[in-house]
C-alpha cells in the first residue's frame, strides 16, 4: 500500500514539474513593491512580537497567560494599524484581507519553545541585530514569528497595490503548537476553514510529507550500590523533548585518578564536544557541551547526552537508576540516530527517509530517573508493529542485563501525507523564480505541522532546503536576506492564490 502511495506522489510530482508556470507580472510586481517599501517596518515589528516569552505555562492555558495576551494585543495593534480585520478566538487568532466566500489561510504560531538565556549573547526575548551582523537573533525569529511578520507585510503589499482579491486572506496564528494542539483540533471541527492553505512553519520548496512524531519513555529505578568500586551517582542533561540536547552532567562518586586519566585519553574520540572534567576527593564531575538542534533534524545537532553516555562505554555500570541508564543508552543507541542498536525498530522509506532516534531529556522522577527519546518515523510500519518492536527490544535488554525498569510507555504518532492539494504548482513555480533552483520538487521533512489539520494545506517555508533549521535550538536566527526573501515569496504566492480563480 505505501509503495503504491509513493508511486502515485512521484507521478504527481513530475505533472507539477510540467505544470509549473512563472509567476505573473502582478505577482513579481507586488513583491518588489514589498521588498523596497517594508523591510524596517519588519524589523521593527519583528522586534516587537520577540518581547513576549510566549512559551507555554504548564496548567495555565494560552487564553489567561498574560505574556500571550500582551502577545495577541500586540497582533492587534499592527494588524487594524495595517488595515486588516482581527478576531480573537483565545487560543488562535485570526488576521483577514477582503471579504470573499472563498478564502486563503496562511497557518503560524505564535507560542515558542523554552530556552537557556545563559546560552545567548542578549535576551533571547530582545532583537538582536548586532552580535552577529546580517542575523536577526531572538527565540521566535525563525520559528514562528518571523514568518508571522513576512506574512502581514506581503498581505500589507498587496493591500498597498489593491489587487483585486478573489479570495479572502486569512492568517491563523495558533498559541500552543508547541505543546498542546487539542484547542486547535477542537477550533477546525467547529469553524469553516480556507478552502486552499500554506503552512508557513517548515521548509521550502513545498513539504507534502511528515514524519510521526513519537516518544519513548523509560524509567529506571533508583538502587543502593554496595560496592567501593566507582559508580554513577548523576546523570542529568536535555532541556526539553523536541531538542537535541547540548548539555549533560554526570557525577562518578569513588573514582581514582586512574579512571581520571583513561577517560583524558577517550575524550580524543569525540572532538565535536567538548568536555569538562573536575575531580574532588572521590567525585568526578563530567559536563559535556555538545550543539542544540531541532530533534527533527538531529544530524545538526550533537547530543551531549549520548556522547557522555558513550564516553563511558568503556564498561558497564552498576545497575543503580544512573549507571543502569548509562548502560541503557551505550546498549540501544549509541551516538548513532536512526535506532540501528535498538532491536528491530529501525527503518526507512523511499520518500520520507530514515527514523530518527534521539535522546532527548532526563527527568527525576519520584523514584528515579526517566529517559525521554524523541522518534520522527516515515510511512513502512504500522504504529502497533513499531510498538511491538520497541517493547521487544526493552524486555529483552531488562531479561539479558537482569535489570527492572521503573516504568516504560510508547506514544507514536503518524506520519502525514498529501499528494494532490491544487496549488503545488504555483508554490514550485515561485520558488523556483526567486531562488533560481530549477525543477524543485516536494519534500518529506522529520518535523509535525498543523497542515495536517487544514484542508488542502502543505509547506511553504521558511527554512530553505540543506540549511541548518535554527528553530528549538539556542542559537535561534533568521537572516536578514531570508527575511525579505520570505517576503517576496509569500507576496507573489499570496498573489497567485488569492487574484485568480
Amino acid at each position: 500500500m505505501f509503495k503504491y502511495i509513493i508511486h502515485i506522489s512521484l507521478m504527481l510530482i513530475l505533472a507539477f514539474s510540467a505544470a509549473a508556470k512563472q509567476p505573473s507580472t502582478v505577482a513579481t510586481n507586488t513583491a518588489a513593491y514589498a521588498e523596497s517599501t517594508y523591510q524596517q517596518a519588519m524589523i521593527d515589528s519583528l522586534a516587537q512580537l520577540v518581547k513576549y516569552n510566549t512559551v507555554a505555562v504548564k496548567d495555565l492555558p494560552s487564553p489567561k497567560n498574560p505574556e500571550h495576551i500582551a502577545f495577541k494585543a500586540e497582533l492587534k495593534k499592527q494588524a487594524t494599524t495595517l488595515g486588516f480585520d482581527f478576531t480573537d478566538h483565545g487560543y488562535l487568532v485570526v488576521i483577514g484581507l477582503g471579504d470573499s466566500e472563498e478564502r486563503v489561510g496562511i497557518i503560524t504560531h505564535g507560542d515558542v519553545q523554552p530556552v537557556n538565556e545563559s546560552k545567548w549573547q542578549k535576551s533571547p526575548f530582545e532583537l538582536d541585530r548586532t552580535s552577529e551582523p546580517g542575523k536577526l537573533i531572538a527565540r521566535g525569529t525563525e520559528d514562528d514569528k518571523g514568518p508571522i511578520v513576512s506574512a502581514l507585510y506581503a498581505m500589507k503589499a498587496i493591500k498597498d497595490k489593491n489587487i483585486a482579491l478573489k479570495k479572502r486572506l486569512e492568517l491563523y496564528i495558533y498559541m500552543a503548537e508547541e505543546s498542546d494542539w487539542q484547542p486547535l483540533r477542537d477550533f477546525v471541527k467547529q469553524h469553516d476553514l480556507p478552502q486552499t492553505n500554506i503552512t508557513l512553519d517548515a521548509e521550502y520548496p513545498v513539504v507534502t510529507a511528515e514524519k510521526g512524531y513519537g516518544t519513548i519513555s523509560v524509567s529506571f529505578a533508583n538502587a543502593q550500590v554496595m560496592s567501593k568500586h566507582a559508580y554513577i551517582s548523576r546523570f542529568t542533561g536535555g532541556a526539553f523533548a523536541s531538542q537535541i540536547p547540548e548539555d549533560a552532567k554526570v557525577v562518578i562518586s569513588n573514582a581514582n585518578y586512574g579512571l581520571l586519566e583513561k577517560l583524558i585519553a577517550r575524550m580524543t574520540q569525540f572532538p565535536e564536544v567538548s568536555f569538562d572534567l573536575n575531580m574532588v576527593d572521590t567525585d568526578l564531575t563530567i559536563t559535556a557541551l555538545g550543539k542544540s538542534a531541532h530533534s527533527s533534524k538531529p544530524e545538526y545537532g550533537v547530543n551531549a547526552i549520548t556522547h557522555i553516555a558513550n564516553l563511558l562505554a568503556f564498561e558497564r555500570w552498576p545497575n543503580n537508576a544512573e549507571g543502569a541508564l548509562v548502560n541503557f543508552i551505550n546498549d540501544n543507541l549509541g551516538i548513532g540516530l536512526y535506532g540501528e542498536k535498538f532491536g528491530d525498530i529501525a527503518y526507512q522509506d523511499d520518500f520520507m527517509g530514515r527514523m530518527t532516534v534521539s535522546a532527548t531529556l532526563l527527568k527525576q522522577v519520584e523514584q528515579g530517573i526517566e529517559l525521554t527519546i524523541n522518534v520522527r518515523r516515515p510511512q513502512g510500519k504500522t504504529a502497533e508493529q513499531l510498538t511491538d518492536e520497541i517493547n521487544a527490544a526493552i524486555i529483552n535488554w531488562q531479561s539479558k542485563h537482569k535489570v527492572s525498569l521503573l516504568a516504560s510507555h510508547n506514544k507514536i504518532g503518524d506520519p502525514w501525507l498529501l499528494t494532490d492539494a491544487p496549488h503545488i504548482p504555483t508554490l514550485l513555480s515561485v520558488f523556483s523564480h526567486y531562488t533560481g533552483i530549477e525543477n524543485a520538487q516536494p519534500i518529506a521533512i522529520g518535523g509535525g505541522t498543523n497542515s495536517r489539520l487544514f484542508p488542502n494545506a502543505v509547506s511553504f517555508g521558511p527554512s530553505m532546503p540543506n540549511v541548518a533549521y535554527t528553530g528549538h535550538s539556542e542559537y535561534e536566527f533568521i537572516t536578514m536576506e531570508q527575511f525579505v526573501l520570505n517576503l517576496k515569496m509569500y507576496t507573489a504566492v499570496l498573489v497567485e492564490l488569492a487574484s485568480k480563480n
